[in-house]
C-alpha cells in the first residue's frame, strides 16, 4: 500500500520590522516583484495577488537572460491577517505561512509539501533563498 503522506519542508527567518510592514511587503504585487527570486540572476517581472479565501495569485519567475521562466501560482485556503496564510499551489501541493512577533520583529515560518523532481535539499535551499531575499528587501526599504 502506497502512502499519500507528502514530505513537508520548513524554512524560516526573522525580519527586523513589525508584522504590519511584513504583511504589506509579502502580499503587495509591487513588492513581490522586488524580492521573489532565489538568486541574483533571476527576477519576478510580474505578480498578481488576490489575498482572500478562494482568491488566486500568480508570480512569474524568470532568468534575467531570458532563457527560462515559469509561473508560480495557487489558490488561498486560509487568510488570517498578520497571522496565517495557507494556499494550494497549482500543482496541488499545500503551503502554510505563519507570522508572529512584536513591534520590532516578525518571525516567518513557511512549510510546504515537497515535489518529487528536485531533491529535498535543493527545494529547501531555494525556498530559503527567496525568504532571505524577502528579509533583506523588507529590512532595507
Amino acid at each position: 500500500m502506497e502512502s499519500s503522506q507528502k514530505t513537508k519542508i520548513t524554512v524560516e527567518t526573522t525580519v527586523k520590522v513589525p508584522v504590519d510592514k511584513v504583511w504589506i511587503y509579502w502580499n503587495a504585487p509591487e513588492h513581490i516583484t522586488k524580492w521573489c527570486h532565489a538568486s541574483d540572476d533571476w527576477h519576478s517581472p510580474y505578480a498578481d495577488n488576490d489575498l482572500k479565501v478562494n482568491g488566486t495569485f500568480k508570480t512569474t519567475m524568470a532568468a534575467k537572460d531570458g532563457s527560462f521562466s515559469f509561473d508560480f501560482g495557487g489558490v488561498y485556503t486560509t487568510v488570517q491577517k498578520y497571522k496565517l496564510i495557507e494556499y494550494t499551489m497549482d500543482d496541488g501541493r499545500m503551503v502554510s505561512i505563519s507570522f508572529s512577533g512584536n513591534d520590532d520583529e516578525t518571525k516567518i515560518t513557511e512549510t510546504f509539501e515537497a515535489e518529487t523532481m528536485n531533491s529535498i535539499e535543493m527545494q529547501k535551499n531555494g525556498w530559503q533563498a527567496i525568504l532571505n531575499n524577502f528579509k533583506t528587501y523588507t529590512e532595507t526599504n
